[in-house]
């Protein structure tokens, strides 16, 4: 493995630290790659030969897949009585939900928080309150929620021309125009967080199928984003780059790429509040959401097993699909047969294992999303990197302009009578500079010194040199399909709205079949696959 030095650009800051040590200390840390499912997927790609299988597995209901929408039909499905399903893992256990440690500190390698869940998310508010989320209150307009769940203070800061500025938007520094044109923009989303078609239903909802069908609504996904910005006359530059960032954060493109709806859906479709919080709360955990998706895995009680599945067909009695493992590089092979398979996995694997989903409605070639590569990079820090003026370390700290999307604080949760010793701090960047598709081979070819000199970017803009001498060690999760970018016209997607309807012994459940990848919507669709499971 390439021991480059984190920040290539470094050498000035050898000279300030008088010794040379804490930079050579710097240049032989060298980070942990992870590719999670990369050698999985490829296998499936390749069609390579397997060995004939050892055993076969009979069961009633499987699940492929143990992300948030196999986890919640997993529970859903154990509350409704059924004794247990089967789970066939996949490539790595929780996707992107999983997390990882350094020693006693927790960290997440995918999704780090779930906004408060609104009145219409009844099925993520049921689910809190199985696994003590919520306190009390889950069906009231404001639960009471966990307050060691509940994100402390300081919530998020900015770095904007030089100093650490509170909140993620720029608010100081703008001319009054820019001004004008930010309070403009809140309050259109505001009546369009209250806008209802004529079915009653509200414009924008979570999880989104319970949005309006209104046709009115629907031009918004004809047009990206940005174009849609441009037409209604923001030009501010700080606006448009936190619309950006914001469709990033969440689509993992810019709002170039990005639906109108989709860009607009982020900020007009969380409505939930809390009896013991603010407006606009989050749920975090150190660990991001793994410790969510752990205890989803234990209250469900289903008989979880390591392997992922390489086809599955229609039988008499119901399904039978051959899985596989890989030991030391070699595959491992098993039936299993089932009354129904939930398929939770997306749409870019269903369309490869599931045979005949061509008959399903699904066509591969026109209803194929475009997925965003990812990388999140953890640094496990032996001690704080000294702090710009302004605003303090908060949980989310952005960087304007910057390559990434910011960098969370593992430890910022914790409650303590005095600050850690040492602390995670996880840096999240979409590679959405370049096609998904150079960014994926990028990502193959890249030296480890390249890659988390680009992970590390917003890290070097915040603290300059200083934080190499910091850190303890580094582990980088990359994902060369992340997510599913909702690009104009993804809600008029129909293989994903036939795959939505299948009602047979093969159902699907993935937030793919949303069109975007979201706690609220993977949940919805692993909720209702469970229901049709056992209708």
């Amino acid at each position: 493995m390439d021991r480059r030095s984190f920040l290539g650009a470094a050498a000035a800051g050898a000279t300030a630290l008088g010794s040379g040590a804490a930079f050579m200390r710097w240049q032989e840390i060298a980070p942990t790659l992870h590719y999670p499912g990369m050698a999985e997927g490829h296998f499936l790609r390749d069609r390579r030969s397997l060995p004939a299988p050892r055993e076969a597995i009979d069961t009633d209901i499987v699940i492929f897949g143990s992300g948030i929408a196999a986890l919640t039909a997993a529970w859903k499905l154990r509350k409704q009585g059924h004794p247990g399903a089967l789970m066939i893992d996949g490539p790595q256990p929780f996707g992107n939900a999983a997390g990882g440690r350094s020693g006693e500190l927790a960290y997440p390698t995918g999704a780090h928080y779930l906004p408060l869940p609104g009145p219409e998310a009844a099925h993520v508010r049921e689910l809190l309150a199985d696994l003590g989320i919520i306190k009390g209150g889950a069906l009231e307009d404001k639960p009471y929620y966990d307050e060691a769940a509940l994100l402390h203070a300081p919530h998020e800061r900015l770095l904007f021309n030089g100093s650490w500025h509170d909140a993620v938007i720029p608010a100081e520094g703008l001319g009054a125009d820019e001004l004008r044109e930010h309070q403009r923009f809140f309050a259109q989303v505001e009546q369009l967080r209250q806008a209802r078609g004529a079915d009653g239903r509200r414009m924008f909802a979570m999880p989104s199928a319970l949005s309006s069908g209104d046709p009115r609504f629907d031009e918004l996904d004809t047009l990206t984003f940005r174009g849609w910005l441009s037409r209604n006359g923001y030009r501010s530059p700080a606006l448009l780059w936190y619309m950006d960032y914001c469709c990033r954060d969440d689509y993992g493109a810019d709002a170039g790429k990005v639906s109108a709806w989709a860009g607009l859906h982020y900020f007009c479709s969380r409505t939930g509040q809390a009896a013991n919080a603010g407006d606009g709360a989050w749920l975090t955990w150190p660990g991001g959401l793994q410790p969510v998706a752990s205890a989803m895995a234990q209250v469900s009680k289903a008989r979880r097993m390591a392997g992922t599945v390489m086809s599955v067909r229609r039988t008499a009695g119901g399904i039978e699909a051959l899985c596989f493992t890989l030991e030391n590089g070699a595959p491992r092979t098993f039936y299993v047969r089932a009354r129904k398979a939930i398929c939770a996995m997306p749409l870019h694997v269903a369309a490869r294992v599931v045979e005949g989903i061509g008959r399903l409605g699904f066509d591969v070639h026109r209803d194929m999303p475009v997925y965003a590569p990812w990388l999140v990079a953890n640094f496990t820090m032996k001690d704080f990197p000294h702090e710009l003026e302004g605003a303090p370390l908060a949980w989310d700290n952005v960087v304007y302009g910057g390559r990434g999307l910011g960098y969370v604080v593992s430890t910022h949760q914790d409650i303590r009578a005095a600050p850690p010793s040492r602390t995670v701090f996880t840096s999240y960047v979409a590679l959405n500079d370049r096609s998904p598709q150079d960014a994926r081979r990028w990502m193959q070819s890249a030296t480890a010194g390249e890659i988390v000199e680009l992970a590390a970017a917003d890290l070097k803009a915040a603290y300059g040199w200083k934080f190499a001498a910091c850190v303890e060690r580094a582990d980088i999760t990359l994902r060369g399909h992340a997510m599913a970018v909702p690009a104009p016209g993804f809600r008029a997607n129909a293989g994903a709205r036939a795959l939505r309807e299948a009602d047979g012994p093969i159902l699907f459940a993935h937030g793919d079949l949303s069109g975007f990848s979201l706690f609220e919507e993977a949940s919805w669709w692993g909720y209702r696959a469970a229901g049709l499971a056992l209708a």
